[in-house]
């Protein structure tokens, strides 16, 4: 993708990268970047962001891992006739997906790989240093947006494939985003890498429709003192993600968040539980129904349903955009450690951020404006930046402790 000379170039490494929600990025991003369609559902792009110092949309260069073969010149054409991309997109920026299915590399651990942990690590992270040497980038952002894993197995068990390329985003010296509910850097190992290796992450679990409803009408029961008895929620939905959320551990981990942020905002847990349901016919759609019943004045006895069906990809593409850039901004000012402000995002989101929506944007929105007086490394955030002296940390301190990982 072209970007101005005037203007250093960003890469955004995609985990995930053959994946219906990382083609919809690299194909978004392209359309919005030539101005063939305006920057719906992307945050960054309302007036709260300028003069943030957000890398340019046309500055971004794509890569990524997959253990899927299909090119992203494919996968945009089905996904254009599910109805996800608006037709003539995908041919229009056909070189700019073309461009990107170069960058992308075999992913793992797949059947029969008998590489150990650390060279697999060793394997992503040259990978991505290659890309950003290779494009003369000046950093990237590791974004995992693969499909959901099953919970960890406990302490013993073999690393979880999001963590090994949480692992290799640290050793590469990138900043990482989990949007997935994948352990990614939640495992301990990673966690500890991640405390000091002086970059910045986010995470973890993309709120893109139900959840994102749930913190804000959570506070509302709440600030109007409305005692909720119940929640429920169904989720019916297909794809990759839905293949994957049939196996109840990996659907497990992703409930696990939409119910925290019922616990959070109402201040206490709810009866209900939330399902997930495998409807491969609906393809990227989804539906989420949520019925919730709660007490008036008197004890009188009510009921609100709501209904949020929307399309997966669509609605996250613009929150990765999004991500990409303000981790990049993140890490080009020397900020370091957990981006509590990014909590706007997630569903279990890093570090300690509010659970409702309102607050989480009022948090978001300040730390754009504290990254309009970062002028460099360190400078003018009031936020926690890079703890060596001049802001970037060496290779060799990034690494240190990594190399006896299993």
């Amino acid at each position: 993708m072209s970007a101005s000379l005037s203007r250093p170039r960003v890469g955004v490494w995609l985990i995930g990268a053959r994946g219906s929600v990382a083609t919809t990025v690299v194909t978004g991003c392209a359309a919005v970047a030539a101005g063939l369609h305006p920057p719906t559902g992307m945050v960054t792009e309302t007036p709260a962001f300028t003069g943030s110092g957000l890398p340019e949309l046309s500055a971004l260069v794509f890569g990524g891992h997959d253990t899927l073969d299909c090119p992203l010149p494919k996968r945009a054409e089905s996904l254009t006739a599910g109805g996800v991309l608006p037709p003539g997109v995908a041919t229009a920026v056909a070189a700019e997906l073309a461009a990107a299915d170069r960058e992308i590399r075999p992913g793992g651990p797949t059947p029969g790989d008998t590489r150990s942990e650390a060279d697999l690590i060793t394997a992503f992270a040259d990978d991505i240093r290659d890309f950003v040497h290779r494009h003369e980038l000046e950093r990237a952002v590791v974004v995992n947006v693969a499909s959901t894993e099953p919970a960890s197995q406990g302490p013993d068990a073999p690393l979880p494939a999001s963590t090994l390329y949480a692992l290799a985003a640290l050793r590469a010296g990138c900043p990482y985003v989990n949007f997935t509910p994948s352990e990614g850097m939640h495992h301990p190992v990673a966690a500890r890498e991640a405390e000091r290796s002086g970059l910045p992450y986010a995470g973890r679990d993309g709120k893109t429709g139900q959840t994102l409803l749930r913190s804000v009408l959570g506070p509302m029961f709440a600030q109007r003192a409305l005692t909720v008895r119940a929640w429920s929620g169904t989720n019916l939905l297909g794809g990759g993600d839905g293949a994957a959320l049939a196996d109840p551990a990996a659907a497990a981990a992703k409930n696990a968040g939409k119910e925290r942020v019922l616990t959070d905002t109402l201040g206490t847990t709810p009866q209900g539980e939330t399902h997930i349901d495998d409807v491969p016919a609906l393809g990227d759609w989804k539906t989420a129904w949520d019925h919730i019943a709660f007490d008036g004045f008197l004890g009188t006895r009510m009921i609100l349903q709501t209904t949020w069906q929307g399309c997966d990809s669509a609605l996250a593409a613009p929150l990765v955009l999004d991500l990409a850039r303000l981790t990049a901004r993140a890490h080009e000012s020397g900020l370091y450690g957990p981006l509590d402000a990014l909590a706007f995002y997630f569903k279990d989101p890093v570090g300690d951020a509010p659970s409702g929506l309102a607050e989480q944007y009022e948090a978001l929105t300040g730390f754009a404006r504290s990254l309009r007086g970062a002028a460099g490394p360190g400078e003018g955030t009031g936020l926690r930046q890079d703890p060596a002296e001049g802001g970037e940390l060496g290779p060799r301190e990034r690494t240190e402790g990594m190399e006896g990982l299993r």
